[in-house]
């Protein structure tokens, strides 16, 4: 099993972002993804910048996939997409039908981002033909999807999924950071910023409910499949990955690291697993 490290979530000034990075070469990640996938307006980094970045990673051996956003609103955003898919090094991960449409026309293997809905063996199987060599589960697909893919029998492509992190529920076009702070969209001034791991969100008598992150919403837990390490790996999952926090990501990555090449289950950190045993996502539940 390989482990990656998803693609940045949040947003953070730029001189983190670069610090991350350059402290994530030294961890022992097999890929690492690169890109803003949740709003354009977040331009601490520029597209040439994430492509500039992704190909000094690539240079140093290691495996480096740019992400695309989820929802795509404009045509400058279109454009920002097609310099991704022509960067001429790395492969891409989709997160979008556009940048399959245009991975495809091109002739260009890709990535399954989490966001393309892929519910099904007949919807995996006409990606497969569009140039899709690895799928990364939605994060609500478990166990039983991946039993259903391998019960088709068709080739599949590569598996992966989310096993630390908080997971990305939804997208919109409102901003609920912008709102929260009684801000519109368009004036928002881009005060995500101010929340590096995300806006909590509690239920009115006080309990954890989900994370608000610009027009992105997630779980309030963090998702840990640690435990699970070796379930995935017997379901056919080959793939596992790491979305990045703004404390303790290097500490996740070495315990992951270990648990893989050990093939000793870590003891679980997270407060949540459910989805990948059919439940709701927020639960927790301890294999027999």
């Amino acid at each position: 099993m390989r482990l990656t490290l998803g693609p940045l979530q949040y947003f953070w000034p730029r001189e983190r972002v670069l610090a991350f990075y350059r402290e994530a070469e030294n961890w022992p990640l097999d890929v690492v993804y690169l890109g803003e996938t949740v709003c354009s307006k977040r331009r601490e980094l520029a597209t040439r910048d994430w492509i500039a970045l992704a190909h000094e990673l690539a240079a140093g051996g290691r495996e480096v996939v740019l992400s695309s956003l989820a929802l795509l609103e404009a045509e400058s955003e279109l454009a920002s997409l097609r310099r991704l898919v022509e960067n001429g090094r790395c492969r891409v991960e989709a997160n979008d039908m556009a940048a399959v449409q245009m991975l495809r026309e091109r002739g260009l293997q890709f990535v399954g981002g989490p966001s393309l809905n892929v519910y099904n063996h007949e919807s995996l199987r006409l990606l497969c033909e569009d140039g899709l060599v690895r799928l990364v589960l939605g994060v609500e697909q478990g166990r039983a999807l991946v039993e259903e893919f391998r019960a088709s029998g068709l080739p599949l492509p590569e598996l992966e999924i989310a096993v630390w992190g908080r997971l990305p529920l939804s997208y919109s076009a409102r901003c609920f950071t912008a709102r929260a702070l009684d801000l519109t969209k368009d004036e928002c001034g881009f005060r995500c910023i101010d929340y590096a791991d995300g806006l909590p969100l509690a239920t009115r008598d006080g309990q954890p409910f989900l994370t608000i992150n610009g027009i992105q919403v997630q779980t309030a837990g963090l998702c840990d499949l640690g435990p699970e390490l070796e379930d995935l790996r017997t379901a056919g999952v080959g793939l596992a990955r790491i979305y990045p926090q703004a404390e303790g990501t290097a500490e996740v990555v070495r315990r992951f690291r270990a648990a893989i090449d050990t093939r000793v289950a870590p003891p679980r950190l997270g407060t949540e697993n459910g989805y990948w045993h059919g439940t709701a996502g927020m639960a927790l539940v301890e294999p027999a």
